[in-house]
């Protein structure tokens, strides 16, 4: 289990070397790995366990400010290093550029290592790979400027966060209940002890809100999900005769249980020979599969809408928050198939989505029945196609934007 978690872990940095040298040059990608090998022990030194969470201790930056001594529209975003296809900072640049939008001056400040090589650097990065912001970048939490609202965005920036003295309000962008990415242990505890800082969590989905207010008497107010309309649509079937499931495989994200849905797509085929299984998501040519596949690996935003129109169902595992991926494959017409626990319902329902409890043959039966009964598969299309169309990503920035200016007034914040 070790060597197995080490091996994703490999490939994974392998991975996002190669992204990072394509995006950046040979020359930035030289930088960087001179900057790692410096950092927690290279590749010989001894792992430096102490200056690695050094973070976690309570020690104050910068200069306490009074209400009004900055613009009420400042909002610092404190976010970890990012690298090509993070999902997360997607949602959190996205917010970002939509508050901006709505008059508020986000600036960007990266916190935790590798550090971007310069702020210039960084900006560049979240224009080439996420959205282009206008605020200002900050490297390191000591540089940031002072700022209305302070605004942890992970774990281990909420650390930082709580240093921060120059800031009238800090703030939580909780995207996952991050204590589960972990086994019990000094991480799992130190993510659940930044829900006890006191900072207001803004969440995504309503699971979040409930859990977090509900367990740790955080005050919370939730946002919802939408998907990208110009990337997100129906596509012309290439051959509809061959039925295919589309499956996302993150054997490195333990959440996304791929080992279950590896034995419920065997089960399956074992039912429907016919079926062709679609990967997408990681690249699993490493691993055994002994039924009809395609191993799409990880594709650019751009390819998904043309692979999930090419498949009849897709089967998607979530065993905390849900990602964006079931609303993305609903308004492509894909019907989802997903494990039925309270951090998916808040979002699936019977009407949008079949939910199964997570067992091999319950999960097996709901695939085969999308499969197997078109007025199944029809039903769930329609209201897949409901459910996306009701959503949109400028009214959930607006939530946002109403939360964090009703944080200085005695308003209730809901």
């Amino acid at each position: 289990m070790i060597f197995n978690s080490k091996f994703h872990a490999l490939l994974r940095r392998s991975r996002t070397a190669l992204h990072y040298g394509s995006k950046n040059g040979v020359g930035a990608l030289a930088a960087l790995a001179v900057q790692k090998l410096r950092g927690n022990g290279g590749l010989l030194g001894k792992t430096r366990i102490i200056q690695h969470y050094d973070f976690v201790h309570n020690r104050p930056v910068g200069a306490p400010i009074a209400p009004g001594s900055v613009p009420r529209n400042t909002i610092n975003w404190v976010v970890p290093p990012f690298g090509y296809g993070s999902g997360g900072h997607l949602n959190i640049f996205r917010f970002a550029q939509f508050l901006e939008k709505e008059g508020f001056d986000c600036r960007i400040v990266v916190v935790g290592e590798p550090q971007p090589l310069s702020a210039e650097q960084a900006r560049k990065q979240i224009r080439d790979w996420f959205f282009p912001l206008k605020g200002d970048i900050y490297l390191g939490i000591e540089s940031a400027a002072p700022a209305h609202v302070t605004i942890a965005t992970s774990w281990n920036s909420a650390y930082y966060v709580r240093r921060f003295q120059s800031t009238v309000h800090r703030c939580y962008f909780v995207q996952d209940y991050e204590p589960y990415f972990f086994a019990a242990g000094a991480e799992y505890a130190w993510a659940e002890e930044t829900y006890r800082f006191g900072f207001f969590g803004i969440t995504a989905g309503t699971w979040l809100k409930d859990k977090l207010a509900n367990e740790f008497g955080m005050r919370t107010a939730a946002f919802g999900f939408s998907f990208d309309r110009h990337l997100y649509a129906p596509r012309p079937r290439k051959e509809p005769q061959t039925r295919r499931i589309f499956f996302y495989a993150r054997p490195p994200t333990q959440r996304r249980a791929f080992e279950m849905g590896m034995l419920v797509l065997d089960e399956v085929a074992r039912r429907l020979p016919d079926v062709q299984v679609v990967f997408a998501g990681w690249d699993i040519s490493n691993y055994h599969v002994p039924f009809a596949h395609q191993n799409a690996g990880t594709l650019s935003l751009e390819e998904l809408s043309g692979l999930y129109s090419q498949c009849d169902v897709a089967l998607v595992l979530s065993f905390t928050n849900l990602s964006l991926l079931p609303l993305e494959l609903m308004a492509c017409g894909t019907p989802v198939v997903s494990n039925r626990a309270p951090c998916t319902e808040w979002l699936l329902n019977d009407d949008n989505a079949r939910l199964a409890v997570p067992t091999v043959e319950a999960l097996a039966d709901a695939v085969c029945n999308v499969l197997e009964v078109p007025e199944e598969a029809s039903r769930l299309r329609q209201g897949g196609f409901a459910t996306a169309a009701a959503t949109d990503w400028r009214i959930e920035a607006r939530k946002v934007g109403d939360i964090l200016r009703r944080l200085d007034s005695q308003e209730k914040v809901i």
